[in-house]
This record gives C-alpha cells, structure tokens and sequence, in this order.
C-alpha cells in the first residue's frame, strides 16, 4: 500500500513528506494503523549524522501506538484489532541477551538503524523499488507501519493511543533511569541534568521511587517550571548554580544518583555529573551522543578514591514488555502523568515545526497526531 510519510533525504536536510510503498506483512509481522507519534531527539541525531545510517532516505519515527489491522504468519502472540504500543528496541524473547532477562538488550537491536526487517533481512518500506531505512525498525512517521512482533506490546483497549504512543521510548527510558537502573531509594538525592521528553521521565520516577530531593537543571525556564510540577524539588539553569547549592541542603552528601538526559551529550557532560555525585553514588548516561565521539572529562583520581560509577543506560535499563504494562498500571493510578507530557499536537505535514519547537525549548513532547485524512 501507498502511505505518506516524513523522511530525511541527506544529512543536514529538513524533514521532507514523501510517498513509499509499504509491503504487507511477512512471518513474525503485523501491519499497525498508528493514531501517534512522538517527535524525539533520536531522529534528529539521524538528521545531524550523530547516529550513523548505512544509506538515505530515512523514514523516521520511533514512539507510535495503534490498532493492528493486518496479521502475518506465524504471529501468535497479537490478533486483528488489538490495540498496542511499538517499542524502539525489539524483544525477541530468545535470544542469549533476552533469555538471561537483558530483554532491552536484545540481540536484534544490532540492526536498529539498518532499515533490515527482522524477520527475513529485506526492507518492508520503499519508493520508487529502492529501499527506506525505517528509523528503528518502525519508522512511525508514517501513519501505517509494518513491523515484526518483537517490537510490539498489547496493551488495554480503553487506554487513550495518544497517550500511550509516549510509552515506546521517552517515558519508559526516563523513568527506567532513576527507578530501575538508577536504583533511586527513598531518601536519596538524585540530579537530573537536561529536561526534556526522557529527562521529566526521569523526574518523574526519582519522585516516585522516594528521592527526598529531586534536582532538575536545564537552561529553559519553561522546563524547569515544568520540571518542578512534575516533582522536582529543586531547579537550576546550570551545573555550576546546582554545584554551589546541593551541598548545602544534602549536609555535603551531594546526589546518589546523577542522570545525564541531555538532547546530545559531550565529553564534558561526564565529569560535570559525576562533581555533583556523592561518593558510592553512580552517574547513569541516558542521553545520546554522535557515534564518532569517544573522548570525556573524566577525573580518575575522583572516581577511584570515591567509588564513584559510570552507567550506560537503554529503555531504562529494563525491556520493553515489563516496562510498558507497569507504567500504564501507574497511569491508571495517577501515579505517572502521560497526558500532561504533551505540550503541542502537530499534523505529520507539520514535523519540521514540531522539531523546531523541541530546538527552541517550547515542548516537553510533541505529538504527531493522525486524523482519516491521513489514512
């Protein structure tokens, strides 16, 4: 089937809306009618060449939730009309990384970013006979997808799609990063460096799992307003007016955890998290950086002498299919805002603006919202 879809053509290049061919479903996929996606810092990292491609175009997209209207064979697990979230980083359930419980750490996520479908290596987008890379095996900026069901959730039928569509990536990484593999306990201090669509996730969850103090830093006021309805305690516009002030409040202890959730992270990002954490306290680092950077400030004598840790984080250090029912289970609890996440919904003809806004620091998430138009 034909679908509209926003790709990126070559680096550097605006989002351009464009006609593809999506195929129907193969072993192990279904084909999904989405109601949403997020716009997240991901895809602009594809858009600057931080996150390498192996070829343009580039359907982008990677937060989308909607109702599967086509099943392909072999797929037990999902049925015509169910309603599900795409997580961006598959779960096969089977393999070594997957069988010992490292299911965010699927072997599958090695070809993310290749546009290769999972169930037989071909391309299940094109234009023109040629191949389109979809951005994690998704590419939900596009109102149908057909995906493999590795990357698929059920969810509820009575939870709102939109909302959901944030659970794919954002929400379940930021909150995974102060309550999983952050380990927040109550009573903790835990900093929150950069507070955007993961960043007020992480938020979110520091105040859930107990932190007595919540700080947020970012240089957007409108983001740390935010942050603080969210459940910061404290903000700052900076590193350095965090620094001077965290010591007074935590009597010199300073944070346990310390996450990094800036929209692009650089070499001095590490060294600037870990002055800000307590000794034994570890720095988790959510956000991402370009592939080709691999110098960072790091002070040895520091880190040795104060045991202090450096964590890698993705999906929150938890996979996709225990992460997503339990945070809709908090959702209907009221204990985790999605709804109030999205600070602007866009057409998909719109993107470049969405993107803009994120730039300017006018959204905590953006919303590509679809409409019968669209299908």
């Amino acid at each position: 089937m034909k679908v509209k879809a926003a790709v990126i053509e070559e680096i550097g290049a605006p989002w351009r809306i464009s006609e593809v061919d999506l195929g129907d479903p193969v072993e192990g996929e279904v084909q999904v009618r989405l109601a949403a996606s997020g716009l997240c810092h991901s895809d602009a990292h594809v858009v600057s060449g931080g996150s390498p491609v192996p070829f343009m175009p580039v359907l982008g997209g990677h937060e989308g939730a909607g109702i599967v209207t086509k099943v392909g064979p072999g797929v037990s697990r999902l049925a015509e009309g169910d309603h599900v979230v795409l997580a961006f980083i598959p779960a096969c359930g089977t393999c070594p990384s997957c069988a010992s419980g490292l299911q965010n750490l699927c072997d599958e996520g090695a070809g993310l970013l290749t546009g290769q479908a999972i169930s037989d290596k071909t391309y299940r987008v094109t234009r023109d006979g040629d191949p389109v890379i979809q951005m994690c095996l998704l590419g939900t900026f596009a109102p149908y997808v057909t995906v493999n069901q590795a990357s698929v959730v059920k969810i509820e039928d009575d939870i709102p799609l939109e909302t959901a569509a944030l659970l794919g990536c954002g929400v379940s990484t930021g909150w995974g990063s102060a309550t999983e593999i952050g380990d927040t306990r109550p009573g903790d201090t835990v900093v929150v460096m950069g507070i955007g669509g993961v960043g007020i996730n992480a938020i979110q969850g520091a105040a859930f799992a107990g932190a007595r103090y919540v700080v947020a830093i970012d240089p957007v006021d409108f983001k740390r307003k935010k942050a603080l309805e969210f459940g910061a305690t404290h903000s700052y516009a900076s590193v350095e007016d965090a620094a001077a002030e965290i010591p007074e409040f935590t009597w010199g202890k300073m944070a346990q955890v310390t996450i990094i959730t800036v929209g692009e992270i650089h070499g001095e990002h590490i060294q600037q998290a870990l002055s800000l954490t307590a000794k034994g306290g570890q720095v988790i680092v959510t956000g991402m950086g370009d592939f080709t950077q691999s110098t960072v400030d790091l002070n040895l004598f520091e880190l040795t002498l104060l045991q202090k840790r450096v964590q890698g984080a993705i999906f929150g250090g938890v996979g996709p299919r225990t992460q997503i029912p339990k945070l809709l289970d908090l959702y209907r609890t009221g204990q985790l805002k999605l709804d109030e996440l999205v600070t602007t919904r866009y057409r998909l003809e719109d993107i470049n603006q969405g993107y803009q806004d994120m730039f300017d620091g006018k959204n905590l998430r953006g919303l590509v919202v679809y409409s019968d138009a669209d299908y």
